[in-house]
């Protein structure tokens, strides 16, 4: 069994609100960490075709039975039971009383912020971080990215030709057709893969509309659903620096890098080290492993990239407040001038204070005066 580093907020958590809530991508462990953080809590899942029905039509009746110290999973499927939830846990005044989960988030928190607002802590776990995947398995850089994240990967070895499949077919378009309905599920495959074709590259709802034959507003509306569903995610750029002409589209990325190789055809990690999307893996990798790490710890953290109108560009933007930490991510063992050089394009605006560092595929930890450079395998030790 693997240890999770957010097994720690969740005790913590669990002492403070009544009720704790944990998204995710399907997969990424949420029940089983809460299952093993509250071994005495009854379980119920409402992916449960008998489960769900009791729970849609005596919602009471099923709370009497589910009155405390339980985990429902898959919770967004009976939203009715968040008010009746409200009512227990006022009346209760018990701290850790309901652990709720799901995987798809919109449908999950539109409900819980409308029923149980002041009650609730919410987590997002997402597939294991590196930290966590070394304390079962040894891996270089290229085969972490190629194996992806997901936890029954490293559970059950399973080749990542095997699993990533499967999860498209049970997960991914199971999730299409109840949330949205899409009815051509060959042409969503196709626009699948297109994304993980522009993988850390702005995302053009326009181009890519064009590309599959649709309107752009259907594939705003499937890039909604793969957000929602935390397959895909976008970040925005940072615009402080008004000065300059600002890129304003966002950034492409995945929430697991197994799956984009797997989308791309790579077959094997050697493979990954001559592909043409070596660079955009490893930074939607860093960008991940950051994430995990600040999610796991309970930290909010918002994600920004910069770009001006000449193509100049930081790949990623953490502010604090008036601290703003510059991280360029390039996947090569070897330090560049030009890789430093880049870190300092926001240096000139006024009112904030920059940190600069530079991730790369090496061992090497090095601070200098302006810059620092951090391997690969200790990123979840920056910030958090």
């Amino acid at each position: 069994m693997i240890q999770r580093n957010a097994r720690f907020k969740m005790l913590e958590m669990a002492e403070k609100f009544p009720v704790l809530v944990f998204t995710g991508p399907r997969q990424s462990g949420k029940t089983t960490l809460a299952k093993l953080v509250f071994p005495e809590y009854r379980y119920v899942s409402l992916e449960n075709p008998d489960n769900l029905e009791f729970a849609l039509s005596d919602p009471r009746g099923f709370l009497a039975i589910y009155d405390k110290y339980v985990i429902i999973d898959e919770a967004q499927n009976a939203p009715q039971l968040f008010s009746y939830i409200q009512q227990i846990v006022d009346d209760s005044g018990l701290t850790g009383q309901y652990v709720l989960s799901g995987s798809q988030n919109f449908l999950l928190l539109e409900k819980i912020t409308q029923s149980l607002a002041g009650r609730v802590y919410l987590m997002e776990l997402l597939p294991l971080a590196q930290d966590e995947i070394q304390t079962v398995k040894q891996q270089d850089v290229f085969a972490s990215i190629f194996n992806g994240s997901y936890p029954r990967v490293y559970d059950k070895q399973i080749q990542p030709r095997d699993f990533y499949p499967a999860y498209i077919r049970t997960y991914v378009e199971r999730d299409v057709k109840t949330i949205i309905n899409v009815q051509d599920l060959a042409l969503f495959r196709k626009f699948l893969s297109l994304l993980a074709h522009h993988v850390g590259q702005l995302f053009n709802a326009s181009s890519i509309s064009k590309q599959l034959g649709v309107d752009s507003k259907t594939v705003q509306r499937w890039m909604s659903l793969l957000e929602s569903s935390y397959i895909a995610f976008t970040l925005v750029p940072w615009h402080a620096n008004f000065s300059k002409r600002i890129v304003k589209t966002p950034k492409l990325y995945f929430y697991d890098t197994g799956l984009v190789a797997y989308l791309l055809g790579i077959k094997k990690p050697e493979d990954l080290v001559l592909s043409t999307y070596k660079g955009a893996l490893f930074e939607n990798y860093c960008i991940l492993e950051l994430m995990k790490s600040h999610k796991n710890k309970g930290v909010a953290q918002d994600f920004y990239f910069w770009r001006d109108s000449n193509g100049n560009e930081i790949d990623l933007l953490l502010v604090d407040g008036v601290e703003v930490s510059c991280l360029e991510m390039k996947a090569s063992q070897t330090v560049k001038s030009e890789y430093l050089k880049a870190l300092h394009y926001l240096d000139d605006t006024q009112g904030y204070s920059y940190n600069h560092y530079l991730v790369n595929t090496s061992e090497l930890n090095q601070k200098r005066s302006n810059e620092e450079i951090i391997s690969w395998s200790k990123l979840s030790c920056l910030f958090v």
